[in-house]
């Protein structure tokens, strides 16, 4: 069974409780005083766990609560309409002939086991990272996330050396995710911040559950 250790041990006292406490505050303070700097950051969401996208997403709503534009293109996903862009259609609605706030871009045609050509693979996936680049380059948006583009690049439909001097393109106060399993060593030496999901329990392993909506889709 999968435990967990506790933050905080049981045996303290109040007094002792309350003086780490203090320590803990004064050293979070100090840190905050010294990360003054602001600049657009380079993240990468990868590893074998669930969850590279919807973390990605949430940082897609928190800019879209800030008012930024935000451009989001898929790379593998496509073939059905994703339920993310539903729930996203709000942003993506246009009035009085303005630019709507969220551009959704799902360019893939599925998982590749079903998609089943290579040719046609790299193709969309070329595709993906051209419209990506618009985004990519363009100061008006704020957020960029290019989902399941590792994917693309570990499977060889795009080459990492075309796409790192593509991410220095970016503006300077602009963020950029990239998500997807088997994230590149380059790219992850790249990055300013790399979250790796580790897989701990499956369901679709464990237990043979399928995949539902709401939860994987």
């Amino acid at each position: 069974m999968y435990t967990q250790e506790p933050l905080q041990s049981p045996n303290l006292t109040p007094e002792q409780y309350r003086q780490k406490m203090q320590r803990r505050k004064e050293v979070q303070e100090q840190r905050l005083a010294q990360a003054s700097t602001e600049k657009g950051l380079i993240i990468v969401h990868t590893g074998n766990g669930k969850g590279k996208t919807t973390a990605a997403l949430g940082m897609v709503l928190r800019s879209l609560g800030h008012g930024y534009r935000v451009a989001i293109v898929q790379f593998i996903k496509g073939a059905w309409e994703p339920a993310e862009k539903a729930s996203l259609q709000h942003w993506t609605s246009t009035a009085n002939g303005e630019a709507p706030q969220l551009e959704f871009h799902a360019m893939g045609e599925g998982f590749t086991w079903e998609t089943q050509n290579r040719e046609r693979d790299i193709e969309k996936a070329q595709a993906a990272w051209a419209k990506a680049l618009e985004f990519i380059t363009n100061p008006e948006f704020r957020l960029v996330l290019l989902d399941e583009i590792n994917v693309a690049l570990k499977l060889g439909y795009l080459n990492i050396q075309e796409i790192l001097p593509g991410l220095e393109q970016k503006p300077t106060n602009s963020h950029l995710i990239l998500t997807g399993r088997g994230a590149p060593a380059e790219l992850i030496e790249r990055a300013d911040l790399v979250t790796e999901m580790t897989l701990v329990k499956h369901p679709f392993r464990e237990q043979g559950i399928k995949a539902q909506p709401g939860v994987e889709f």
